[in-house]
């Protein structure tokens, strides 16, 4: 090949370069950005939702649902022990239902914060990060809770239609994976589902 025809080709192939990087690369920011956009809108619409979990965390299963209320958030685990967790954005209740034991305390300074910063802080994924895979849209974030241990929170979704699939923690050492599935909307709730206090005292 002459000289002047491996020029002409190099130059050729450093145009289909830059076009790949000025034309390809921002589409698909462009295209994170806006599937970021509408995860973080469907995750802050869901008030009055409910769903089925199945909680991994290398070890043990457990099954419960998370129910989102406009401003708490109510985990109810069936098995293998009957408990419930209230959430609020600084003050939480724990009752085990077989110790008849129940616990005040702020979220933030126990594992279970995540469940509120998820669903009810709006702000809490700003920072984070969207992962496209297929047909699945995966967001994820990671930092430093109260205690300054590292974390790292993914949560799933099927990109079509928009559905919530799957929440996986990491904190420190400690895992758990929640998988979400009998996704219901436009609950009703009664008054006092939601409040922070002993449910025996509400019957």
């Amino acid at each position: 090949m002459r000289v002047k025809d491996m020029f002409l080709k190099n130059e050729v192939n450093l145009v289909i370069f830059f076009i790949t990087i000025f034309f390809l690369f921002p589409e698909k920011a462009y295209s994170t950005l806006e599937s970021k956009k509408r995860v973080l809108n469907h995750l802050s619409s869901l008030k009055y939702f409910s769903a089925s979990f199945l909680q991994n965390d290398g070890s043990n299963l457990s099954e419960g649902k998370v129910y989102i209320g406009e401003k708490r958030v109510r985990a109810e685990y069936f098995s293998p022990t009957k408990i419930v967790i209230i959430l609020d954005e600084d003050k939480a209740m724990y009752y085990n239902y077989e110790l008849d034991e129940d616990e005040f305390f702020n979220p933030k300074n126990t594992n279970a914060w995540f469940f509120y910063d998820i669903f009810r802080n709006p702000d809490f994924f700003n920072d984070g990060s969207m992962e496209i895979k297929n047909n699945e849209l995966i967001l994820e974030k990671t930092g430093f809770d109260n205690d300054e241990r590292s974390f790292l929170i993914k949560v799933y979704f099927e990109e079509n239609p928009l559905v919530l699939r799957a929440v996986e923690v990491h904190i420190d050492e400690n895992f758990l994976k929640l998988s979400i599935f009998n996704h219901s909307y436009n609950e009703q709730f009664d008054k006092d589902f939601f409040k922070l206090i002993n449910p025996k005292f509400l019957n």
